[in-house]
């Protein structure tokens, strides 16, 4: 078992190719600490051993085949499977086919486990959905393992699957791996599959990728997963090399690199964040690069209300949907209360204010253009702070009773978003960094560099330029082989 945890995909993937393991061994490694484990982590909302083992016999001849994995329960879908995106209306909703996404996982010969725990609709940095309660992190199970693919950093942290399926709308891969010690790519807008059924996710802003312990793991992901696919909104051109072999190049000369500690929406940054950022800025340093504090100019404040306003919008189309299949009119009792307050704040929400609030996504992007002409990467923490106690950032009865209240007297849009704005805030004082890049649509990565005082591991975010990501492997890469890599080290995935 300790060898099995200590191993990652790819690592995998060769003992078997070598034969000195058998798929048959792995699977079984993986559902026994699956036992072990998920009474009091929940990680996973569903399991599937018998079906996992009957498709072992069948499993598709590829790079990975055997590899066990998890997928996340929203987007992810196995056809037949349940798919409920945590929600309470769809707790009896199965998939009608794969996705693309877990297609393409499918062609590569993975073998799929189950699927992990996710908030409601994904609209939170915590996973604690009513539907199957809270998810809980390895490192301690005290605190939350984040959101929204908070099953999935769970499963990879605890050494149930080397990697787990992930998605990222504002931060739902790398603020997992922030604070369960893991490593965390979201790609670029257009690198990954969407649908069926979808040309964008959220506006582009959300993607599908994975959650790995190891850089060679996410780039090997890479390799699969990239794609041009002809129905979806949003096209990246395939990068031309292997970002396996990418990770292991040398920089032909320094870098130059941006950093910030500030929180973009002027809550407070813990000490321990500002840590991590100035270690690994002391260490960019120690390279040869040069390393300088830059504000990035834009208002972040400003750009928060707009992506609300956007998950406003999507929530009501979602409700409407959502109705169409009930045949019915639905009420607050069907939704947690982030997704009924947003899916009626929607409702306010006209088609001129919702294309504006898109349009400041691009102004965003020309500005984060425009610090890449000058600077190979900007550099921030990835969360302010490390993981909240399970519990914290959940309303109780109470706030969600005066919630409700406050919405009903908020008659104008102006006062529904407001509102929107200050019910997220809790949240997203732990985690003001990682929306720029959904809305600009760039690569950016969650690198584990530091373990605080009270045990809690919390990472560094890495921003580069659209379809930029073997730059950021490559820098990943030369940081984990050193000591500022706290991913590993220290993971409770590691002790058994």
């Amino acid at each position: 078992m300790k060898e099995y945890m200590g191993l990652d995909a790819v690592g995998m993937a060769a003992l078997l190719q070598k034969k000195e393991v058998s798929a048959e061994e792995l699977l079984d490694l993986s559902f026994q600490r699956l036992e072990q484990v998920d009474p009091v982590l929940n990680a996973f909302t569903e399991t599937r051993k018998e079906r996992a083992v009957k498709e072992l016999k069948a499993v598709t001849p590829g790079d990975f085949a055997g590899v066990p994995m998890a997928l996340k329960n929203i987007s992810q879908a196995l056809e037949g499977e349940r798919l409920t995106a945590g929600s309470k209306l769809l707790k009896e909703m199965r998939a009608g086919q794969d996705s693309h996404l877990t297609a393409k996982l499918r062609s590569a010969g993975f073998s799929f486990v189950g699927h992990t725990n996710t908030p409601e609709f994904g609209l939170k940095n915590i996973s604690e959905p009513e539907l199957y309660g809270a998810s809980r992190n390895p490192w301690n199970p005290d605190y939350s393992p984040g959101g929204s693919s908070g099953g999935s950093a769970a499963a990879v942290a605890s050494g149930i699957v080397p990697l787990a399926g992930a998605s990222d709308g504002g931060g739902s891969i790398r603020i997992p791996a922030s604070f369960t010690g893991l490593f965390g790519l979201k790609p670029t807008r257009g690198r990954m599959p969407v649908g069926p059924g979808a040309g964008r996710q959220w506006q582009g802003a959300s993607i599908d990728f994975a959650l790995t312990k190891t850089v060679r793991d996410s780039s090997a992901m890479l390799d699969l997963l990239q794609t041009v696919q002809p129905a979806a909104a949003f096209h990246t051109p395939l990068f031309p090399g292997k970002y396996r072999e990418e990770m292991d190049r040398e920089f032909s000369q320094p870098l130059k690199i941006a950093f910030a500690v500030e929180s973009p929406v002027g809550t407070p940054v813990s000490e321990e964040a500002r840590q991590a950022v100035m270690n690994t800025v002391k260490w960019l340093g120690q390279q040869g690069h040069i390393v300088e504090e830059k504000d990035n100019g834009i208002d972040g404040i400003s750009l928060m209300q707009d992506y609300y306003l956007m998950n406003s919008g999507e929530m009501a189309l979602l409700a409407r949907n959502l109705e169409k299949m009930a045949d019915r009119v639905l009420t607050a009792d069907d939704m947690e209360i982030e997704s009924w307050l947003l899916s009626q704040a929607g409702l306010q929400v006209s088609a001129a204010d919702y294309s504006a609030s898109i349009a400041s996504w691009d102004a965003a992007a020309a500005k984060m253009a425009a610090l890449h002409e000058r600077y190979d990467f900007y550099l921030t923490p990835a969360t302010a702070y490390p993981a909240p106690k399970v519990g914290e950032l959940t309303h109780s009865k109470e706030s969600q009773a005066e919630l409700l209240s406050n919405m009903e007297r908020a008659t104008t849009m102006a006062a529904q978003q407001e509102l929107i704005y200050n019910m997220f805030l809790p949240s997203l004082a732990y985690t003001p960094y990682t929306q720029l890049a959904n809305l600009t649509g760039q690569p950016a990565v969650s690198i584990p560099v530091h373990v605080t005082e009270s045990g809690l591991p919390l990472g560094v975010q890495v921003m580069a330029g659209k379809g930029q990501e073997h730059l950021l492997l490559q820098l990943a890469r030369q940081i984990e082989q050193t000591d500022l890599w706290h991913g590993m080290k220290g993971n409770p995935g590691m002790k058994g």
